[in-house]
């Protein structure tokens, strides 16, 4: 039920004001309708009495061309066979003619039919009119035809069907020339009913038009923009919105969901109000928690790095002294040459470690220190394989390479690094495939295995810091993470295969490829 005596709803007030003037439009076309067909049917019958004024046109023509023959016929004095047949031709059209008529005043009775009695007995006086006038003609043809050779009874027959039937024709004419005039009068009449009959018709609906906008259309306007500035208040967060409930229709159940939704963001508004108040609380208190922690982990940072720097110097300072006296001792004593040489190796490797470990820190530290030159890929991949050879014998793994002429601009330890760390990923993730392969030529250099692969899925995710290729990886993911940002500080990238196309595939598996691309020397 609605409320305020309104028992219609907006919905059934609008479809009923859509019904009446979807009516009043039915009602206007079906009048125009009517009056267009009334029109259509005058129209058509001031057309069919002008053809047949036209027909006794012809009817009257004939009948001259009739009495000019027969009067010739009469004053030459010809037989009365020769008479007859000049006179029969003439006849026969006239007959022809009457035919014509008789059928249109026939159609006319019928189509009289539905304007009433008298203009049909009207139409049938012409019938009679036109019997006689086919009997005048029949009588003088007759006469004509037993009147022998005495012209003075010859001219009285011709004398007497001219006197009779131009009465008759005239009469005939006369009488369609009424009907032409009635039916164009009727046509003038029935266009002046249309007229006041389309002009009421525009009245009532104006009327029609103007009661449905001011009595209904526009005061739902009215209710809708306060609908629309409530809406307003609520998106500013101004939730004190109090819309009239007085009216049981839609915009009036809309009118109070909108109260109790202004209502509840009230209420939620006063909860997160509080609940912001604890959550600044809880921030600072955390805040202060952090600035603790980043003070705890600075020292503890620096302890770090200082460590480093004492680890090298420690290390740095006995590994000369080994290195000089290896060098000493290659030098001076052929027998040891050989081993002194191996000691002067690995002291230099374990020094390259130590440089290794040092840009590591400094990396971690956000202190990437680069110094790129031009570097020779053949060398660089001689001194990874170097590097890394005993751990692929170790892990059971066969290394090749495929280093062709190619110099690229780039620091040669973080680079030999790079390349290193790649291998060594193939060593701990793709031991099962048995073979790796470091690719060099021009400015790109490629680590191939043969494992498992790194489903497609994962392949994005592989050089984010912490990120794995898969599930069952091993260690924290820092090795790609570290490449990326190496290579890319150099202007270069690095990029991740999986698959291994099939003409650069190692063996059975999937394999995985990883590439680096890095700027070509000039010169």
């Amino acid at each position: 039920m609605t409320r305020l005596g309104q028992p219609w709803s907006l919905r059934a007030r609008l479809t009923a004001g859509a019904v009446a003037l979807s009516a009043v439009t039915l009602l206007t076309a079906l009048t125009l309708f009517w009056g267009m067909e009334r029109v259509g049917d005058r129209m058509q019958a001031a057309l069919n009495a002008e053809a047949r004024m036209t027909r006794y046109g012809t009817l009257s023509s004939q009948v001259s061309t009739f009495l000019v023959i027969a009067t010739e016929a009469v004053q030459r004095g010809l037989p009365r066979e020769e008479r007859m047949q000049r006179l029969e031709p003439v006849a026969e059209n006239i007959g022809a003619t009457f035919l014509l008529i008789r059928s249109d005043l026939e159609r006319a009775v019928e189509e009289a039919e539905a304007s009433g009695i008298d203009r049909q007995s009207r139409h049938a006086t012409q019938s009679i009119t036109l019997a006689r006038m086919e009997a005048q003609l029949g009588s003088t043809l007759t006469g004509l035809g037993r009147g022998g050779q005495d012209v003075p009874v010859l001219r009285a027959h011709i004398d007497a069907f001219a006197s009779t039937f131009d009465p008759l024709l005239n009469e005939a004419l006369n009488g369609e020339a009424m009907f032409r005039r009635e039916t164009l009068k009727g046509i003038e009449t029935l266009r002046q009913r249309m007229i006041w009959a389309a002009a009421a018709m525009v009245v009532l609906s104006l009327l029609m038009v103007a009661g449905f906008t001011l009595g209904l259309v526009r005061p739902q306007f009215r209710r809708l923009e306060q609908l629309r500035g409530a809406a307003r208040r609520i998106g500013a967060e101004d939730f004190d919105v109090a819309l009239p409930e007085t009216r049981g229709d839609e915009i009036g159940a809309l009118f109070s969901e909108t109260n109790r939704m202004a209502a509840a963001l009230a209420a939620r508004q006063a909860h997160v109000q509080a609940e912001w108040g604890r959550l600044e609380e809880e921030i600072a208190q955390r805040t202060a928690e952090l600035r603790a922690a980043n003070a705890q982990l600075e020292a503890v940072d620096a302890r770090r790095r200082r460590f480093f720097a004492d680890v090298s110097h420690e290390l740095r300072t006995p590994l000369t002294v080994i290195l000089m006296e290896a060098q000493i001792g290659r030098q001076t004593l052929a027998d040891g040459a050989e081993i002194f040489g191996t000691i002067e190796s690995r002291a230099a490797r374990l020094n390259r470690r130590i440089d290794d470990l040092l840009r590591v820190a400094r990396s971690d530290s956000g202190e990437l220190a680069l110094d790129p030159g031009k570097v020779d890929f053949p060398e660089t991949v001689r001194a990874v394989v170097e590097e890394v050879e005993a751990e692929c014998r170790s892990a059971g793994m066969t290394l090749d390479t495929q280093a062709r002429e190619g110099t690229v601009l780039a620091d040669p330890n973080w680079l030999r690094q790079v390349l290193a760390g790649l291998v060594r990923n193939a060593i701990r993730h793709a031991r099962e495939g048995g073979r790796v392969r470091i690719v060099a030529q021009g400015g790109v250099a490629a680590v191939i295995d043969n494992g498992p692969g790194i489903p497609a899925e994962a392949q994005m995710r592989v050089f984010e810091r912490f990120g794995q290729g898969r599930k069952d990886s091993a260690g924290f993911g820092l090795g790609l993470a570290l490449a990326k940002w190496v290579i890319e500080a150099q202007g270069g990238e690095i990029s991740v295969t999986s698959p291994v196309p099939e003409a650069e595939r190692l063996g059975d598996g999937p394999g995985t490829k990883v590439s680096v691309r890095l700027p070509v020397a000039e010169g």
